[in-house]
């Protein structure tokens, strides 16, 4: 188990067209979906077998006015997302949503880091419980990766808020270091220096899949789009980065080609 506090604990899909993105993932992660229930905020949610890991939602119109497009984004817990608001802009980031109460559910706060890749710091409305490690089991996000602008500030800023360590470092050649870290356990993600072809620095959630190979061809039937691999990753992991219908990117990650 891993403590929920400076780790992630939800994953959340802004799209255009949920029906038809719950429909791809699910035809190529095997999540299966259902109505969150809420009065006022139409929201789907997908499991992995019987635990909800994330959820889905229409991209505001406001959002799209402003030029934003379907994007993953992760929720970290949180013990009070007032403070951490504070202490994300004190280290140079932005708030792009205050901290606001979803009743019943918790607090949150949609910020970004000081190079501006976005996340949201997260309070649920009953205490959150230890997060479960579920990394090896299918349809749980497996690898979390930060393509930053400049790794050493981007990870000095999510190490003081959050106190998260680095593991080891990668040396990719020409492409840089890629720095895994830590939130308490093992493992959890990888951050590197972007390339200068991506425009803006992101976050990136694997899901993790039982073969790479029959996931890529579901990718292709329906109707997604391969960027990047497969590819064997230090490890012996595999992985592949793609566009779903929508245009929002997603990642996988398999034991095995």
């Amino acid at each position: 188990m891993a403590n929920s506090q400076g780790n992630f604990v939800w994953y959340e899909l802004m799209t255009t067209d949920v029906a038809a993105a719950a429909k791809f993932y699910s035809a190529v992660t095997g999540w299966a979906t259902s109505d969150a229930g809420h009065p006022t905020m139409p929201y789907t949610l997908v499991h992995a077998g019987k635990p909800a890991v994330g959820g889905m939602m229409v991209l505001p119109d406001e959002a799209r006015a402003q030029g934003a497009r379907p994007s993953w984004i992760g929720y970290i817990g949180v013990d009070d997302v007032d403070a951490y608001a504070k202490k994300v802009t004190q280290a140079g980031g932005k708030i792009h949503r205050p901290p606001s109460d979803i009743p019943q559910v918790g607090r949150f706060a949609v910020v970004a880091d000081p190079q501006g890749a976005a996340f949201v710091l997260f309070k649920g409305a009953a205490e959150m419980q230890p997060r479960e490690e579920n990394t090896d089991k299918s349809g749980h996000i497996g690898w979390h990766e930060l393509m930053a602008t400049d790794l050493e500030p981007a990870f000095a800023f999510y190490a003081s808020l959050f106190g998260w360590t680095k593991a080891n470092a990668i040396d990719m050649g020409p492409m840089g270091i890629y720095q895994l870290f830590s939130a308490g356990g093992p493992d959890i993600g990888g951050m590197m220096t972007k390339p200068p072809t991506l425009p803006v620095p992101f976050w990136t959630f694997y899901v993790q899949v039982d073969d790479i190979k029959q996931a890529v061809e579901r990718i292709n039937a329906s109707g997604g789009k391969i960027i990047n691999g497969p590819m064997e990753v230090p490890g012996g992991q595999w992985i592949v980065q793609g566009l779903d219908p929508q245009g929002a990117s997603f990642a996988l990650v398999s034991p095995a080609a």
